[in-house]
């Protein structure tokens, strides 16, 4: 007796028939369906089984045959009840990333109905994942041109999308296949109505955003953008003027400067709501600071902004979609690059977000009051003997980035038996580099990494770990922290690094020091100031290569005095510039040396047309390219006798590199954190030369040392030196002092129930 006579029910020896499938025993399910066949020939979907199964065991020609044997007059049924078969199994194996297989199966359904687009998508994808058959995919892409419909009935837009965005990500790292995937991308956009059209633009320009902010690959942005522009059509202005946005963004991180304030003012002139023209004016204000050689312009522009921002706070008009929402929390970023008056700057922040959260919240509304109660339960049922915090750290730089240079001290001397430290990454890119999986995920009790457009799954993260101080390194460098930042998700919120405070009334505390927020700038910050003993940011050291850059190469003479400014374009303060020019002119034989992004060709007329108003020869100006790496730019800055810090933003990395480097530094203290930064750091280094509080004492500080020799010699020796003795220099007791200020904040808390 066979074992089918063994099963008493048909769909029983059918389940058996499939789990010998899943657990791959192809021979013992193929002899299921032989028997099953032998019963009842008469039903096709046995052979359409064993055929695969014949298939699976690479028995191709013998599948072939059972399934052509089976074939009725009714082809096209018969056909399409195969193809149904055959794409369950190919589905499943993509399910337990089975691709080879699955790849075979397709391309079986391909020689029974290459036309089938669904199919040639599905093929697409696999190509992209299987590197074996990468070659496929330009024949690929011409066979789903061929089949693709006008009318695209036949076709699954959401597959259709699916595969647009794995092609996208595609050509980050196959380069060839650029021409390929556009004008496929071109014909699919031409192909659809204008509703879906907008649907796949949506996609695309989602990509794009990625292909700028995490595969840094703006130029490849900008050209997708531009033939989304070119495709929306008149009755969707809005997407208009949001591709317009962000294409003014790609321009502008592709150093296309020009192009990217042009369409950002575009932007501006279709914008009809207040929202809509604080949003679009800081792009333009952005491009414009960026280039580095617009000052006036920008300044002129800066004015009006915040004029926008003080009708939005006392309108508080509610038409405002959630992307101007989120966009406006970092739309008076530049405030503090421009203006030394952290009084009215921050009043005006905290009015922008304390708007931007409430309508974040309603927007969020269910997750809201979830999070709610879930903080409320935890204060409830709070334990005074919890022997362990839960620290979680949320960034977009937990990779080689200013922030990540400062802040991986504290992951190395974190004490595990007191603190279970969390990392939440929001990055898109397929891999981490190795820089963060040594200084941040083997840290690490937990690393997350999260999309772009995964708030709630981040929420759930921070609540599933019962984070008890959640510490936001971003602050407004990045509009998502404030999104997720709104909606609070752990008893305490801090900020730390980043940039400035917020302003979020969901942030509890603003980490800082005695030196960098004097006592009376509580006066004007929402969260409470959390001044640690000594310095807010300390690290070890940093890694110094081999230097590229000899004055020879720059045409200097060796016996010249080498200022140094190393600042992205918009630190580029026009007055504060001028002093710099007096430094230079004061100082016989003396050349700066300028470096950071911006656009060359405007930067040189810009500082040509200070140094002929100053009287400095513009030959003494040198500009800079970049170092290769971080650590060849720091063993560069030996080239320079004293470096000129900018005001009123202040260096912060390139300050600690250049004290850790034994350069001289000139800094002008201002009120604001970022005009006070060089001035803390400087103290906890041991050094007071150098520190100015006023525009004449920046200029004196700056030729002094140009002229002073030997000032410049004891100033490099204290800097050596303190290196074994400074609390800039001690990253272990700086941890020590933030894990007490940890566990002080949430004794605070405790106390509070």
């Amino acid at each position: 007796m066979n074992e089918l006579n063994t099963i008493s029910k048909i769909s029983d020896w059918e389940k058996r028939a499939e789990q010998y499938l899943i657990e791959e025993n192809y021979s013992a399910a193929a002899k299921l369906y032989e028997e099953a066949i032998e019963q009842e020939e008469d039903i096709k979907s046995y052979y359409w089984h064993l055929g695969l199964l014949l298939l699976l065991q690479g028995q191709e020609t013998e599948a072939q045959f059972t399934w052509f044997s089976a074939l009725s007059e009714e082809v096209d049924i018969d056909t399409k009840d195969l193809l149904e078969v055959l794409e369950i199994e190919a589905k499943r194996r993509v399910t337990i990333e089975d691709y080879h297989v699955a790849w075979a199966i397709r391309q079986h359904i391909k020689e029974i109905f290459p036309e089938d687009i669904n199919n040639l998508l599905h093929l697409i994808q696999l190509v992209i994942q299987l590197e074996t058959f990468k070659d496929d995919y330009a024949y690929l892409l011409e066979s789903a041109i061929n089949y693709l419909s006008p009318k695209t009935d036949n076709c699954d837009i959401n597959l259709l999308i699916d595969s647009i965005k794995k092609l996208l990500v595609y050509i980050t790292r196959e380069a060839e296949a650029f021409d390929s995937v556009f004008n496929f991308v071109k014909i699919c956009l031409q192909n659809y109505s204008d509703s879906d059209r907008i649907v796949i633009i949506e996609a695309i320009m989602i990509q794009c955003v990625r292909f700028s902010a995490f595969y840094k690959r703006p130029g490849l942005a900008s050209k997708f953008s531009e033939l989304c522009l070119e495709l929306v059509t008149d009755i969707h202005q809005i997407e208009y003027r949001e591709i317009l946005t962000l294409l003014s963004h790609f321009y502008q991180n592709n150093h296309q400067f020009e192009q990217g304030i042009e369409t950002a003012k575009l932007a501006y002139e279709l914008s009809k709501t207040l929202a809509e023209k604080i949003c679009a004016n800081y792009v333009v204000i952005r491009g414009l600071m960026t280039s580095g050689s617009y000052w006036q312009e920008a300044h002129d522009r800066l004015q009006n902004h915040i004029l926008l921002a003080q009708n939005l706070v006392e309108t508080k008009p509610e038409d405002i979609n959630i992307v101007n929402i989120s966009r406006l929390f970092i739309s008076l970023f530049f405030l503090p690059y421009f203006e030394d008056k952290p009084d009215r700057n921050h009043k005006l922040q905290h009015q922008i977000s304390s708007f931007c959260q409430s309508q974040i919240i309603k927007f969020h509304g269910e997750i809201a009051e979830q999070q709610q109660q879930y903080l409320d339960s935890r204060k409830h049922n709070l334990s005074k003997n919890k022997k362990i915090l839960n620290i979680g750290y949320i960034s977009h730089c937990f990779k080689k980035h200013s922030v990540s240079w400062l802040c991986r001290w504290i992951f190395n001397y974190h004490d595990p038996e007191k603190f279970k430290i969390h990392c939440y990454f929001f990055n898109d890119s397929e891999q981490i580099e190795n820089f963060t999986k040594n200084h941040f995920v083997s840290k690490s009790a937990n690393f997350y990494q999260f999309g772009t457009s995964q708030h709630h799954q981040v929420w759930n993260q921070i609540r599933s770990d019962e984070i008890d101080i959640l510490v936001d390194l971003d602050s407004l460098t990045l509009d998502q922290a404030c999104d997720l930042l709104s909606v609070k998700s752990a008893p305490i919120q801090v900020t730390w690094l980043g940039w400035d405070s917020s302003g979020l009334p969901s942030i509890d505390y603003f980490i800082a020091d005695p030196y960098v927020l004097p006592e009376a700038a509580q006066d004007y910050y929402s969260e409470t100031i959390w001044r640690l003993p000594q310095t807010y940011i300390a690290v070890d050291g940093f890694e110094v290569d081999v230097p590229d850059l000899q004055r020879e190469d720059l045409d200097i003479p060796s016996d010249a005095i080498v200022y140094f400014m190393t600042q992205k374009g918009y630190k580029r303060h026009q007055p504060h510039l001028y002093l710099q020019m007096k430094i230079i002119k004061e100082v016989p034989n003396s050349y700066l040396l300028v470096k950071g992004d911006a656009d060359p060709e405007t930067t040189r007329v810009f500082f040509e047309e200070i140094a002929a108003e100053a009287g400095v020869d513009f030959s003494r100006i040198k500009f800079l390219p970049y170092a290769r790496s971080e650590a060849v730019h720091r063993a560069n800055l030996q080239v320079a006798d004293v470096v000129l810090d900018t005001y009123p933003y202040n260096g912060a990395t390139t300050t600690l590199e250049t004290l850790w480097m034994g350069i001289p530094l000139v800094t002008r203290v201002g009120e604001q954190f970022s005009a006070r930064n060089s001035y803390g750091m400087m103290v906890n280094a041991g050094i007071t030369e150098g520190i100015a509080w006023t525009e004449e004492e920046y200029v004196e500080w700056g030729v002094r040392l140009g002229k002073d020799e030997k000032l410049r010699q004891q100033i490099s020796w204290k800097l050596r030196q303190s290196r074994h003795t400074a609390p800039l220099w001690n990253a272990k007791q700086f941890t020590r002092d933030m894990e007490t200020a940890y566990e002080q904040m949430w004794q605070k808390y405790l106390d509070s129930k």
